[in-house]
C-alpha cells in the first residue's frame, strides 16, 4: 500500500506542473467579435424636470446599493421615453443586482426599441441560457451568427464561451449543431461542435468533428491539441504517434511540441522528452518554464550539471515560482551528496507556500545522514503559521520515523496530535497507515472510516482501507466495493487499479487480476505494483515473466521491502 509523499519527484512535476490544457481552455482566450461603432436612433422627448429626477434617484440609489430601486425606477424611464440608452442602463443594473426577471424585460425592451443593436439581443441570449432556457434563446443566436458576416468564425467559438455552464450538455450538443449547421464549410463550426460534443461526454463525434475542423484548417494548432487531448483518452501510443507525424510536417508548432514532450514524460520517455524540450529552448531561449522542465528532466536522467544549468536558468529568467525551483536545487545538491550547498538552496526558500515543504526536505536531508534526532529537533522548531502547516510538520516527522522502521514512536506521535487536531485528514490517514505498521486493523478501520465521513471525497482513504481488508483478512467482498468506489473518485489512480487487481486476485479471479495488474503496472512502474504482478504471473505459470518482472523492478529500487519479500517467498535464497 503505498504512502503519500511530501514532494513529487521531478519527473512527475514536469508531467503535472506541465500538464496538458483541458479542451476549454485549449479554445481560451476567445474574444467576442468585435463590432462597428454605431448610433443608435433616439427618441423625440424633452428632458423635463421629473424625468431627470427620476433618473438622478436611479443612479444615486444604484450608487448606494438599493440595486431594486435603481433597476425599477431605470426600466420605469426606458419604457415611457423608449431610449435605448436607458433600456440598456436598466439591464445592467438589473444584471449587477442578478435579478433575472428584470433583466431579461430590460434587455427585451432594449433589443425592441433597438433591433439592430447585436449587445442587446446578445444580453437577451445571456440571459435566456444562464436561465436554461436553450431554445428561447436559439432564434437570438441565430441571428447573432448571421449577423457576422466573415467573422462567422470567432463568433462560433464564442459560443463555447457562451454555453460553458449548461448543465444539461446533451440538450446543449443539440443546440451547437443545428446553430452550426449553416457553416458547416468553416472549421470553427466543427470545432464548436467537438468541444459541445467533449462537454456531453461523446468522444467519437468529438474526434470525428475536430478532425473535419483540421482538414478544413490545416495547420490550426487549437484543434490539432484538441485532437490530441481526446486521442489521449483511448491510446497513448497513437497520440505520441500523432504528435510525431504533425511536427514533422509543422515543426515550428511549439505548443504541440510542448504537448508532445509533456507526453513523452506521462510515457517515461525521458530521452526523447528532453530533447523536444531542449528544441523548444532552441526556438524560446531564455524561456523559464521550458528551462525547469529540460532541468527536471535532466535531473530524472541523473544528468546533475545539466540540470544544475538549466535550473539556474529557469531562476535567472525569473521563473513565476521562483521558491519552488529553489527547492528543487537544494534537491538536486541533495541528491549529489552535497549536503552544505542543498542546505544553503533549501535555506533560501523565503516565507510563503514553498517555506514548510523546504525545510521539511532539509530535516530530510538530515535523516539520510543519519542524524534522525537532530533532523526530529529541526523540525520542531519550524514556525508554522496555522495548523495546515503544524500538521504538515508532523507528518513529516512520522514519515523519518517510519522509514526508520521506528513504527511505535510514529503511531504515538501521530496519536498526540489528533488528540489535538482530531479531524485533520492527513493525521488521521497516516495514524491509520502506521497502525497498519503494527497490525492494528481495527484502529486502522476506524480511522479511515472517520476519515471517509469527514471528506467522502477522499479516494485513498477508501483504497486503503479495501486494500487493507483485502491483504489483512477474508472480507474480500467488502474490500473490493470500497476499492471501486476509490477508483471510481480517481478512475486514472494506477496504485488503486493495483489494490483491485490485488483484491481480484485474493478472490482467486485470477484473469481479471493480471489484467489490471498490467494496465496498472503500464501505467505506473512501481515496485510494489511489480510485486503484485508478479505474484499473479507466477501462480498462472507464468514463472519466467514473474522473475523477469521482479528482478527489472530490483534494479531499480535495491532494498525495496515488499519486493525482496515476494521474491523470497517464491525464490528462496539458496
Amino acid at each position: 500500500m503505498k504512502f503519500k509523499y511530501l514532494l513529487l519527484a521531478p519527473a512527475a512535476l514536469v508531467a503535472a506542473g506541465c500538464a496538458q490544457l483541458s479542451p476549454k481552455e485549449a479554445v481560451q482566450p476567445v474574444v467576442e467579435p468585435e463590432r462597428a461603432e454605431r448610433s443608435p436612433v433616439l427618441p423625440n422627448v424633452n428632458l423635463t424636470n421629473p424625468l431627470l429626477f427620476q433618473y438622478l434617484v436611479s443612479e444615486v440609489a444604484g450608487q448606494r446599493g438599493d440595486m431594486g430601486l435603481a433597476t425599477e425606477g431605470m426600466l420605469d424611464l426606458a419604457k415611457t421615453t423608449r431610449d435605448p440608452r436607458l433600456a440598456k442602463r436598466a439591464t445592467e443594473m438589473a444584471l449587477q443586482s442578478r435579478r433575472e426577471a428584470p433583466a431579461l424585460e430590460a434587455a427585451t425592451l432594449w433589443q425592441q426599441i433597438d433591433p439592430d443593436e447585436a449587445q442587446a439581443r446578445q444580453a437577451v441570449a445571456a440571459i435566456l441560457l444562464n436561465s436554461g432556457r436553450l431554445q428561447e434563446a436559439k432564434p437570438h443566436l441565430e441571428k447573432l451568427l448571421a449577423g457576422e458576416g466573415d467573422k462567422v468564425g470567432g463568433a462560433l467559438l464564442h459560443l463555447n464561451q457562451m454555453l460553458s455552464r449548461q448543465k444539461d450538455k446533451p440538450a446543449t450538443l443539440a443546440l451547437v449543431q443545428e446553430l452550426a449547421a449553416p457553416y458547416l464549410n468553416r472549421a470553427e463550426a466543427h470545432f464548436t461542435i467537438a468541444y459541445a460534443a467533449w462537454s456531453a461526454g461523446q468522444d467519437e463525434l468529438a474526434l470525428r468533428e475536430i478532425r473535419e475542423a483540421s482538414q478544413l484548417r490545416s495547420g490550426w494548432e487549437a484543434a490539432v491539441l484538441f485532437q490530441g487531448q481526446l486521442l489521449q483518452r483511448t491510446s497513448i501510443s497513437e497520440t505520441l504517434e500523432f504528435y510525431r507525424s504533425l511536427l514533422g510536417e509543422y515543426p515550428k508548432m511549439q505548443d504541440v511540441r510542448l504537448a508532445y514532450a509533456r507526453l513523452l514524460v506521462s510515457d517515461r520517455q525521458y530521452v526523447e522528452a528532453r530533447a523536444q524540450f531542449e528544441k523548444l529552448l532552441n526556438d524560446l531561449p531564455g524561456n523559464p518554464e521550458v528551462s525547469l522542465s529540460v532541468g527536471l528532466l535532466a535531473m530524472q536522467l541523473k544528468d546533475y550539471d545539466a540540470a544544475e544549468k538549466h535550473l539556474k536558468q529557469a531562476l535567472a529568467g525569473q521563473y513565476r515560482d521562483e521558491a519552488m525551483v529553489r527547492m528543487y536545487l537544494g534537491q538536486l545538491f541533495d541528491e549529489r551528496e552535497r549536503y552544505d550547498e542543498a542546505a544553503d538552496w533549501y535555506g533560501s526558500v523565503g516565507r510563503g507556500e514553498q517555506y514548510v515543504p523546504a525545510q521539511i526536505r532539509r530535516a530530510a536531508m538530515l535523516a539520510k545522514q543519519g542524524k534522525l534526532s537532530e533532523a526530529r529537533q529541526y523540525l520542531r522548531q519550524i514556525p508554522v503559521l496555522n495548523n495546515q502547516q503544524r500538521v504538515q510538520v508532523v507528518v513529516a516527522e512520522a514519515h523519518l520515523l517510519r522509514d526508520a522502521k521506528a513504527y511505535d514512536e510514529a503511531f504515538e506521535l501521530l496519536g498526540k496530535a489528533l488528540e489535538k487536531l482530531p479531524n485533520y485528514p492527513d493525521l488521521l490517514y497516516d495514524h491509520a497507515m502506521a497502525a497498519e505498521k503494527l497490525g492494528k486493523i481495527d484502529v486502522l478501520e476506524q480511522d479511515l472510516r472517520k476519515l471517509i465521513q469527514i471528506k467522502p471525497d477522499y479516494a485513498h482513504a477508501y483504497n486503503a482501507l479495501g486494500y487493507t481488508l483485502a491483504d489483512r483478512t477474508e472480507r474480500l467482498d467488502e474490500a473490493r466495493q470500497l476499492i471501486e468506489k476509490a477508483l471510481e473518485l480517481a478512475p486514472d489512480d494506477f496504485f488503486i487499479m493495483d489494490s483491485l487487481g490485488w483484491v481480484h486476485y485474493r478472490m482467486g479471479q485470477l484473469d481479471k487480476a493480471e489484467d489490471t495488474l498490467r494496465r496498472a503496472y503500464t501505467g505506473q512502474h512501481d515496485a510494489e505494483i511489480a510485486a503484485h504482478l508478479g505474484e499473479v504471473l507466477w501462480a498462472r505459470g507464468k514463472r519466467e515473466e514473474a522473475e523477469k518482472i521482479w528482478r527489472d523492478a530490483l534494479k531499480e529500487n535495491p532494498g525495496h521491502e515488499t519486493l525482496l519479500n515476494v521474491i523470497n517467498k517464491f525464490i528462496p535464497a539458496k
